[in-house]
């Protein structure tokens, strides 16, 4: 049976004695979903995965999103993402600054992400030391830290999550190669509207699903009481007492729940110091699926 080592930081865990490159029995499944609903961010450490052994393992998780300006898939595999600063004949093989700010993925669609599962091929290193950790704050406790009063305040608010937002700040970055969203591209992503406040579907515990990436109003306040009331919330979620930083080996596999957390990918790494990622974003459709959790998470 897996052992599952929580950090001890404001989330994470270890998931160790299992090789993803294997179907997960049943039962094993469903403790790491309750185990992701608790530590919002679980690490295999060691794993040796093709890219369809990857899909494979998201899978289990719900269905597969593909991106819509996204040029970056395995050629077998277009399950499976590439996000890399690497290069060759002169092109870019992966998407080079996927993740450099502050966001849940995912938050700008109807369906919301559920899981992102992030697999490192290669880690950048300088001098004997891993570059490029990813860092996240956990929302469950970010709610449940908000004063009795705010909280209130929030309850019913609702926030318009836009993809063109965090598009246009990335590439308004030096050196950004992304191009501007074509009008089919922005039409076949429309803004979202979720609410400020979720019962995150495996914990039950309220969740503070508002983020500085794609969050650009609240619906029922006028413009500035709504971009005031944002900013403090972003202030407040991404305090250091919620925020805890993976750092890469390669071989690792990061799954992490889009629900509970914000995240940011550090890029501290020079262009020759060669970062290579498998992704997969996995939707939010079968979470909240009652059939689902009643098979899964009962059996947790």
């Amino acid at each position: 049976m897996e052992e599952i080592v929580p950090t001890g930081g404001a989330l994470g865990a270890d998931v160790r004695g299992l090789d993803l490159a294997q179907p997960l029995d049943d039962a094993c499944f469903a403790r790491l979903l309750r185990a992701l609903g608790t530590h919002g961010v679980l690490r295999f450490p060691a794993q040796r995965l093709t890219a369809a052994q990857l899909r494979d393992f998201s899978c289990r998780f719900g269905p597969i999103q593909r991106g819509v300006a996204d040029r970056f898939r395995d050629p077998s595999v277009p399950e499976v993402g590439i996000l890399s600063n690497i290069r060759r004949d002169g092109q870019p093989i992966g998407l080079a600054d996927a993740g450099q700010d502050w966001h849940t993925d995912m938050s700008y669609t109807a369906t919301r992400g559920f899981v992102n599962v992030l697999y490192a091929v290669e880690v950048p290193m300088r001098d004997g030391r891993p570059l490029g950790d990813t860092v996240f704050a956990n929302m469950q406790a970010a709610y449940a830290a908000l004063p009795p009063a705010m909280q209130a305040r929030i309850a019913g608010l609702t926030a318009t999550h836009d993809f063109n937002v965090f598009w246009e700040r990335m590439r308004a970055r030096p050196g950004s190669v992304r191009a501007a969203l074509t009008p089919a591209q922005r039409a076949s992503r429309p803004p979202a509207v979720h609410p400020l406040v979720l019962q995150h579907p495996i914990s039950g515990r309220p969740v503070l699903y508002c983020n500085p990436g794609y969050a650009e109003r609240i619906n029922e306040l006028p413009d500035a009481e709504g971009q005031a009331l944002l900013e403090t919330l972003f202030a407040h979620q991404l305090q250091p007492e919620f925020q805890w930083a993976h750092r890469w080996t390669m071989g690792d596999v990061l799954i992490w729940d889009h629900l509970g957390t914000l995240h940011n990918a550090i890029a501290d790494y020079a262009p020759d110091e060669h970062r290579l990622m498998l992704r997969c974003q996995v939707m939010a459709g079968s979470i909240f699926d009652p059939a689902f959790q009643q098979r899964w998470l009962q059996a947790a």
